[in-house]
């Protein structure tokens, strides 16, 4: 059982993430990867991320990523640094800042004494190509076992923000903590909070703030930090509906529907990869989001590069594309019908 005990003060410094957080998504996505819990629900993703994980050749990375980051009652905390924050560059960044004390404790605390492997030890020890390499893990597989459900995750999150935002306009922090019922049992006479939890554990928080991160990956039971010394966050399950991902990829159908007067043009694939770059994407995570190898999304971002439709800029170990201004024009005037998508923000 976990229990979190607050003081008045701790219930004024409450606060919700605006968002999700990528790392804790990634995190946990590795977890449910492990493991067959929500199976219901998640077995669908599984198949298609372990899918994703085989055609791009990441097998072996994602194996070491879930040795470093195991489903069990701890994991290291330097992989999930943030408090809510929404960009993944921020977090990973993060990750490859922590201090080298802490890095040797934590990977330290997954293997038994003298029994650390080399690249362990390098990592334990911040080697800076053991931490680029970590890096570079990190990102690519986010970008094909989270970035391709972005949409799903961010919506779970809209639907859930104003549940908390009446919950607490209403009745306060006290009546925002009641609001996470039944994951989260609110006692507001002993100002306790309780959760099941796979040990047992005490988090008096002492006057630090707490923050409240939803999570799409998160399954059973909220999840916190392991060192009490760190800033307090709680991570509580979003629990999707069964059938997500059907009703998910549904939608992505419709939504390449609109795209044929584009298409007519440059061709299906490419007229998709321009509708999904009005978001900045790396090539990996174009890949991912339109289930294309990495070297045919790579030829359409050169494609569209070339034609002035996309720019491309290269940031440390990879490349963003974005959407140009050209682009975004290509797309507001040639969707289905001829009617341009200008035209309809305009008229409404």
């Amino acid at each position: 059982m976990l229990r979190i005990h607050f003081t008045s003060e701790d219930l004024n410094r409450l606060r919700v993430a605006p968002g999700p957080d990528p790392m804790w998504e990634l995190v946990l996505a590795l977890h449910l990867l492990q493991n067959r819990q929500a199976a219901v629900v998640f077995d669908p993703w599984r198949r298609e991320v372990r899918a994703a994980i085989a055609r791009a050749g990441l097998g072996g990375t994602v194996t070491a990523l879930t040795r470093l980051c195991p489903h069990a009652a701890f994991f290291p905390d330097f992989l999930t640094p943030g408090q809510g924050d929404t960009d993944l560059e921020t977090g990973i960044d993060r990750v490859l800042s922590t201090p080298m004390a802490e890095l040797d404790r934590e990977i330290s605390m997954l293997h038994p004494p003298g029994r650390m492997p080399g690249g362990a030890r390098l990592l334990a020890g911040g080697d800076r190509r053991a931490l680029g390499r970590l890096g570079e893990a990190l990102r690519r597989t986010y970008a094909v076992a989270v970035q391709p459900y972005a949409d799903d995750i961010r919506a779970a999150v809209a639907t859930d923000r104003p549940v908390r935002a009446r919950a607490a306009l209403g009745s306060g922090s006290s009546g925002l903590l009641a609001s996470y019922g039944p994951d989260l049992d609110w006692r507001n006479e002993s100002r306790l909070l309780e959760a099941p939890y796979p040990v047992s554990r005490d988090k008096p928080l002492n006057g630090r703030p707490l923050t409240i991160v939803p999570a799409f990956f998160c399954v059973r039971h909220p999840v916190m930090l392991a060192d009490p010394g760190l800033p307090q966050v709680l991570v509580h399950p979003l629990s999707p509906a069964a059938g997500w991902l059907e009703r998910s990829r549904a939608a992505r159908r419709d939504a390449g529907s609109r795209t044929p007067g584009v298409a007519r043009l440059i061709g299906r694939s490419r007229a998709a990869a321009l509708d999904v770059l009005e978001r900045p994407m790396t090539t990996t995570q174009l890949a991912a989001v339109l289930r294309l190898t990495l070297s045919t999304a790579s030829r359409h971002a050169t494609v569209l590069r070339e034609a002035g439709l996309v720019a491309s800029e290269r940031q440390g170990s990879a490349v963003i594309h974005r959407r140009t201004l050209l682009g975004d024009a290509l797309m507001d005037e040639c969707p289905p019908g001829g009617v341009g998508r200008r035209a309809d923000r305009e008229a409404g």
